[in-house]
């Protein structure tokens, strides 16, 4: 059984990159702090915690893909749950979409506080594929190829970068799946 993944349109496709325009969307998300891995490990347990049953209907949600992550901005650093931290230490939002047949209203509620629902408005992200480990090194030089891309082809960027990965973590490190997206403005 496929795992569902938001739908989006690709208004431009060159090599690796896109430029998709996505509807608007529901997320669990968490805020933690930590190196990347050790922040993602913590926010994927506690958004789980949530789809699978830790809810106030004890109901169980399908996992979607892919699972994003961006550093925290001001406003979400206060509310960072602590991570423990092994160097390179920020905050993080970690972020699972909802199943496309749910909205805000039909979603139960979470049991942990720290597990937010959040409505995304449509967006339009410039994107680059990659393979492979997503170690901040390779992370940072798909970033930079990015906003090369941006500048090139003259677009402008509205935030900070996020890093989506869509693979479980047994999967091969060859076939693992992964993007970096960085919200751009509609023209």
């Amino acid at each position: 059984m496929a795992t569902e993944e938001p739908a989006f349109t690709v208004v431009l496709g060159e090599d690796s990159f896109e430029v998709r325009d996505y509807p608007g969307l529901v997320a669990a998300e968490v805020s933690v702090s930590g190196t990347r891995d050790a922040a993602a490990n913590a926010g994927f347990r506690l958004l789980a915690g949530y789809i699978f049953g830790g809810n106030t209907r004890r109901q169980s949600i399908a996992m979607t893909a892919p699972v994003v992550q961006e550093r925290a901005t001001g406003e979400t650093i206060a509310m960072t749950a602590p991570v423990t931290q092994s160097g390179g230490a920020g905050a993080w939002v970690v972020r699972f979409m909802m199943p496309g047949k749910y909205t805000l209203d039909t979603l139960p509620t979470p049991n942990d506080a720290r597990v937010r629902l959040v409505p995304l408005p449509p967006a339009r992200y410039a994107v680059v594929r990659f393979s492979g480990l997503a170690r901040p090194a390779e992370v940072e030089r798909r970033t930079t190829t990015l906003r090369a891309f941006i500048e090139r082809r003259g677009l402008r960027a509205l935030g900070p970068p996020s890093l989506a990965r869509y693979n479980p973590p047994w999967t091969p490190w060859f076939m693992r799946r992964n993007e970096v997206w960085i919200p751009i403005e509609r023209v």
